[in-house]
C-alpha cells in the first residue's frame, strides 16, 4: 500500500513532534503493509502552518529517508504538502514553494471545515484550469459536502479526486463524516484511502484496517484500487480515471 497523506515529517505542524516518533509511525505504517508515504505537512494555512519549501524542509526530509534505511524499516518517503486552498494558491505551487505529491499533477488541498461551496469550487477551478488535477483531502469532514449529497459529484465533474480518511471509516471524526465517508466507498465514487496520520499513538499510519473495512464495505479489488493502484499511479504521475 502506498499512504499519500501523513504527517509523519517532524516539526512541522500537528504531526510528528521529532525524528524519534517519525521513525515509530515509519514502524507502524510499515507493519500494516504500507511500502511508501508521501509526507505532506500542514502548509500554507494563514496565520498557521506556512512550511513553504526551504532548506529546512529538504533537510529533515532528506534526514527522515537516512534514518528509515539506517533502522532497515521497509518503507519509502516522497516529498508532498498538504495546501490549505487560497485564492492565491497557483503562484506558490507553479514556484514550487508548495509542493504537489511527489512532484506530480496532483496536489493534495484541504480547506476550512465550514467553507463555502462556492468558495471551494472557485479555488479549484483555478487548478484545474492550470492543468492540475486537485486530490481533495477528506472531503468527507467539509459541511458542505455532508449538507448536499450531491457535492462529491460535482467535484468528480470538475476534474478533481477525493481522499478519504482511515479515521472516517473508523467514525473518529462524528457521525456525518463517517455516514460520508461509507457512502463515498460503497458508491464508488472515492478515489483513495489514507490515514491523515499524525502521531504513533492516536491516528497512525497502520492501513491494513482501513484497507479491511473497505473489503467489507465493497470489495477487495476495490480497496487495492484505493489504497494501492492509484496511490502508486501519482508515485508514477500516471492518469488516474
Amino acid at each position: 500500500m502506498v499512504d499519500i497523506h501523513c504527517h509523519i515529517l517532524p516539526g512541522f505542524d500537528d504531526g510528528a513532534d521529532n525524528i524519534e516518533e517519525s521513525l515509530r509511525m515509519a514502524r507502524i505504517a510499515a507493519g500494516g503493509g504500507t511500502k511508501a508515504i508521501i509526507v505532506t505537512p500542514h502548509s500554507n494555512i494563514p496565520d498557521s502552518y506556512q512550511n513553504y519549501l526551504d532548506k529546512f524542509y529538504v533537510d529533515t526530509f532528506k534526514e527522515l529517508k537516512a534514518k528509515i534505511k539506517e533502522q532497515k524499516i521497509p518503507l519509502e518517503i516522497y516529498p508532498g504538502h498538504e495546501i490549505f486552498a487560497t485564492d492565491d494558491i497557483i503562484e506558490p505551487i507553479k514556484r514550487k514553494r508548495l509542493l504537489t505529491l511527489c512532484g506530480s499533477d496532483y496536489p493534495l488541498v484541504e480547506f476550512g471545515f465550514r467553507e463555502r461551496s462556492e468558495s471551494v469550487y472557485q479555488k479549484l477551478q483555478i487548478l484545474v484550469a492550470e492543468g492540475l488535477t486537485p486530490i481533495i483531502a477528506h472531503p468527507e469532514r467539509y459541511a458542505f459536502v455532508f449538507e448536499n449529497g450531491s457535492a462529491p459529484l460535482i467535484l468528480k465533474k470538475m476534474g478533481c479526486l477525493l481522499q478519504v480518511n482511515k479515521g472516517s471509516l473508523k467514525n473518529k471524526f462524528g457521525s456525518n463524516a463517517y455516514d460520508v465517508s461509507q457512502a463515498l466507498i460503497r458508491r464508488e465514487v472515492a478515489d483513495f484511502v489514507a490515514s491523515d496520520a499524525h502521531s504513533p499513538y492516536m491516528r497512525t499510519p497502520y492501513l491494513a484496517d482501513a484497507h479491511e473495512i473497505v473489503c467489507e464495505l465493497h470489495s477487495e479489488q476495490y480497496a487495492d484500487l484505493l489504497l494501492s493502484i492509484n496511490p502508486r499511479k501519482i508515485l508514477k504521475n500516471e492518469k488516474i480515471k
